[in-house]
């Protein structure tokens, strides 16, 4: 193995054809990760054989930028099987490197304690005391390659890969971490301005869209429901058939049902859920107190449907702020740990005993449309809550999966999960197939053209299909709110 004569070769090589705007992919960054390798390698006690080849994918894993920027390390392996037989490497050598350099590919994945070096020796400053400059470098070049937009998203996504990061080999670790770790606390307390403009605005789209949902629900209840005698299920249906068998007020009864509720929600949900639920069960007490009544129709089938509804986009308005006004799903919640019954199973008994009761009081023509107004409830809650967010989930099979993983993570912005298959299998071919990624992402439903055209884009005769999803939450998805 003759690096003496492969390291000048490489170096020109790269000086010369790697684009100006990649800033932190340059020929000083291998040199440096050259020089932290071998500094890992003193510290491990490496051989000299490996030493030379731990340096040779050290030369080597990010010459690929210059040809293929989005599936670089592919490509320094395809240079690397080019040109280091001339050099003197054998066969068996050059795949060590090859396993090496393929090792640093996001996320890390070594196997071997030469790729471990070589994985921490590439992210080496990550616990330096220069991990501004260079994260300042890289994100320089990402914006100029069009993946990251903005300062508040790259300082996000920083905060998030620091969190996730670890070094592999434990001589790293110990001299790494600590400064690591510092300058993790050091982005999280120093977030941009903007970020912080953002998270009050947040809270505001809060404030506001669980103010109007109590203003709706309370014109639901006093301009629908209580006029007409009619019910809805959970807490609320609960406390209009109390108001309407013994006459209490109905702002009082909500409000002592859901007490218990909101406390037991600070155990089993969230000390933040319960502080909303807390002060939105409260406005909505007031505003049954203060809101007049209004006797808007007598027509049954209209208040089972637009009763239901207005409720309904009330109840949603408030869910989507990370509060309810009803607690029923807390008991749920907290009953299901006690007992083998579903959440669903725990609120439908409930339901169908408050509507049972209500067919014996207020007869059988009343519950039944009552039933309707909690499925018109429902069917509103879900659109508002779900509405246009509702998620697909898309499978994507293409033999350009290496492009299309990028663009679905840098462009599209979304999280994917990987399956390793095969693809082929086809009518007179069955014994013809080949190895695939194959993609899987949750997208919401309006977001579907566009990713079919950034794949079509890519590969025309990709295969993908996608499916309807009833819940999805963690991973990189444009959540609700908290709780």
């Amino acid at each position: 193995m003759n690096y003496d004569l492969l390291y000048p070769f490489v170096c020109t090589t790269i000086e010369k054809n790697i684009p100006a705007h990649f800033t932190y992919h340059d020929l000083q960054h291998t040199l440096s990760v050259i020089e932290n390798a071998m500094q890992i390698a003193d510290a491990e006690e490496i051989s000299e054989q490996e030493r030379i080849l731990l340096k040779t994918a050290a030369l080597l894993h990010d010459v690929g930028f210059i040809e293929n920027p989005l599936n670089h390390e592919a490509e320094s392996c395809t240079f690397a099987k080019k040109h280091l037989p001339r050099f003197g490497y054998s066969h068996a050598e050059i795949e060590r490197i090859c396993t090496m350099i393929m090792a640093t590919k996001l996320p890390q994945s070594p196997t071997d304690q030469l790729s471990e070096i070589l994985c921490d020796a590439d992210l080496y400053y990550l616990g330096s005391g220069d991990y501004a400059a260079f994260s300042a470098l890289l994100f320089s070049e990402f914006k100029a390659m069009g993946i990251i937009k903005t300062d508040e998203l790259w300082h996000q996504r920083q905060i998030e890969f620091l969190r996730e990061h670890r070094y592999f080999r434990r001589s790293v670790q110990q001299e790494r971490d600590e400064l690591k770790n510092r300058n993790k606390q050091l982005l999280e307390r120093n977030k941009p301005a903007a970020s912080k403009r953002l998270k009050f605005a947040g809270h505001l789209h809060d404030f506001l869209s669980a103010f109007f949902g109590i203003i709706v629900a309370a014109f639901a209840l006093k301009s629908f429901l209580v006029p007409n005698h009619f019910f809805d299920g959970g807490v609320t249906g609960l406390s209009l058939l109390i108001h309407e068998i013994y006459h209490a007020n109905l702002a009082v009864t909500i409000l002592l049902l859901n007490l218990p509720l909101v406390m037991l929600s600070f155990f089993t949900v969230s000390r933040n859920f319960a502080v909303k639920m807390l002060f939105s069960v409260i406005f909505l007490g007031l505003s049954l107190w203060l809101l007049p009544t209004f006797n808007i129709t007598h027509d049954k089938l209209i208040v089972a449907v637009f009763g239901g509804a207005f409720l309904g986009i009330g109840v949603g308005l408030v869910m989507r702020a990370g509060a309810a006004l009803d607690g029923i799903e807390v008991l749920a919640l907290y009953t299901l740990k006690k007992t083998s019954f579903t959440i669903t199973e725990i609120i439908l008994g409930l339901n169908i005993l408050i509507f049972s009761v209500a067919a014996f009081k207020f007869g059988v023509e009343t519950s039944l449309y009552s039933v309707l107004t909690y499925f018109s409830a429902t069917r509103a809650i879900d659109y508002v809550v779900e509405g246009i967010q509702a998620y697909t989930g898309v499978t994507i099979i293409s033999a350009k999966s290496e492009e299309i993983k990028y663009s679905l993570v840098n462009t599209l912005g979304r999280g994917i999960t990987v399956y390793k298959g095969e693809r082929g299998f086809l009518p007179g071919k069955f014994d013809v197939s080949v190895d695939c990624d194959i993609i899987y992402t949750v997208i919401t439903r309006l977001e579907l053209r566009k990713l079919k055209n950034v794949v079509y884009s890519i590969d025309p005769i990709a295969f993908v299909f996608a499916n309807t999803i009833r819940e999805a939450a963690g991973g990189i998805l444009k959540r609700r709110a908290k709780h």
